[in-house]
């Protein structure tokens, strides 16, 4: 790749896969609101093997904006419109990847946007390559990156036959959030914190993501893939990361994410006995889910950082289906005092740092405060700066647009993949017992367990502060 490539920006974006549920959902809304709001004023190419001609496309398109309540009038409706392209065929013809050359024309940077499943990645790029449509151009592809890590290593030699390291941008929407964002710039834009970011102040940390609802129609995919590769391997860890990484050093493009590798290589594997898996009531009626299928639909752990900064310092992360809430949050408790002044039983927990994450996002600072009266007696209390997320930039809109300006701090690295799939990897496939959970519940008991001698869990309330009982 020629200097100027790394720093020019994308002329066209193609995006493969353009009928599937993610350029719906995801891609369609993303572009629209980069040509509203950031101008964006290239081809849009998009590539699928349906039959369907120019006019589908555009109909699809539109009903997709619909769907996200955004009026199909306007300037910026018509000019997505007209900057609209589309090519049909198998990725595996030589037509199909000459007609998308054609489709390029002048254009000399292309952003390609992987949105199929891995299987396909191959076989795309390689197309890619015998057409010249990989020169100088950038690479987007969609988790998940592997089934595990000798496949993540696989397929990373596929993509770099074709396409340099730099122009790899591989996509953890999580990334992308705002909230999630909020975790670094609240650690290192706030002097209080970093003195007692460590081991000597920090007793245990809780990484929470709920979701209400069950699997709904993703039973083929996500019995594929289960909680400890759909959330766990990537966006959990990449929380973790950011919590707990130290100050990016310099200003170099890399700095952020060589401090998100250093330390996800410092976390020790995951030891099967410190796993939790569950599976809710009710999965095995989902369409699309295996009979007697063993695929967890809750996970939690206990990590371990093996770092000066975080020696000693248990964490616990757990993420499962049909929980009680829809909420994500992180908390982090600090250690009493060595000796309580006012001879109180205090909880662990009375003094802590919460950010949530959604829905809403806020931070609350946990603080022991005197109740009115004679005695010097107290009570726990939170103080919480909250907003609600409408206003912030949605994440597929903030990642496309890096990727076309060639900013990479957002998106995961090879090596920070290979660190992932190092955690998790000796606890895949079964190797952990299976326990069923009501809908409803808080996962099964024996999560509770886990954490009983640094807990309890503490379960995230939307809208207002963690509940203090656990289960």
């Amino acid at each position: 790749m020629t200097e100027e490539s790394a720093h020019a920006h994308s002329d066209a974006i193609v995006f493969f896969g353009a009928t599937g549920d993610l350029a719906k959902k995801q891609i369609f809304p993303a572009l629209y609101r980069l040509v509203r709001e950031q101008d964006l004023n290239v081809p849009i190419i998009g590539v699928a093997r349906q039959g369907w001609k120019l006019d589908q496309l555009k109909e699809r398109a539109t009903d997709s904006l619909k769907e996200h309540g955004i009026s199909p009038e306007g300037e910026a409706f018509e000019h997505m419109m007209q900057l609209l392209h589309y090519v049909d065929g198998d990725y595996k013809d030589p037509a199909t990847l000459a007609g998308l050359r054609r489709e390029l024309g002048a254009a000399r940077h292309p952003l390609h946007y992987l949105a199929v499943p891995p299987s396909l990645f191959a076989t795309v790029a390689d197309g890619l390559a015998k057409s010249r449509s990989a020169d100088g151009a950038r690479l987007v592809v969609e988790k998940p990156f592997g089934h595990d890590r000798a496949s993540a290593a696989a397929l990373e030699a596929v993509l770099l036959r074709h396409f340099p390291e730099q122009s790899i941008f591989r996509i953890d929407h999580y990334l992308g959030k705002e909230p999630v964002q909020n975790i670094l710039y609240s650690r290192f834009a706030n002097p209080i914190f970093e003195p007692i970011w460590n081991r000597t102040h920090v007793q245990s940390i809780q990484i929470t993501m709920a979701e209400d609802f069950g699997v709904e129609d993703r039973g083929r995919f996500y019995d594929e893939t289960g909680a400890i590769r759909d959330v766990l391997q990537n966006h959990m860890l990449e929380v973790l990361a950011m919590l707990t990484m130290d100050p990016p050093t310099g200003e170099e493009h890399e700095a952020e994410r060589d401090q998100r590798a250093n330390l996800l290589k410092a976390v020790r594997p995951l030891d099967p006995a410190h796993v939790v898996r569950g599976q809710y009531e009710g999965y095995h009626a989902v369409p699309g889910v295996r009979p007697g299928s063993t695929v967890e639909t809750f996970v939690a752990v206990r990590l371990e950082i093996e770092s000066w900064r975080w020696a000693g310092v248990p964490i616990y992360i757990r993420s499962g289906k049909r929980l009680p809430v829809t909420a994500s949050e992180v908390l982090v408790i600090l250690k009493r005092p060595p000796r309580e002044t006012f001879g109180e039983i205090v909880p662990a927990w009375s003094s802590h740092l919460r950010f949530t994450l959604s829905p809403d996002v806020s931070v609350g600072l946990g603080l022991r405060v005197k109740a009115p009266g004679e005695r010097m007696v107290g009570r726990d209390t939170e103080l919480i700066l909250t907003r609600q997320p409408g206003a912030d930039r949605p994440p597929y809109q903030r990642l496309l647009g890096d990727a076309m300006r060639g900013v990479s701090e957002l998106f995961t690295r090879s090596d920070l993949v290979d660190a992932q799939w190092r955690i998790v990897d000796p606890v895949l496939d079964n190797v952990c017992p299976l326990y069923p959970y009501a809908g409803g519940s808080w996962g099964p008991q024996e999560a509770a367990q886990m954490i009983a001698h640094d807990g309890p869990w503490h379960d995230p309330r939307p809208g207002g502060p963690s509940d203090d009982g656990g289960h």
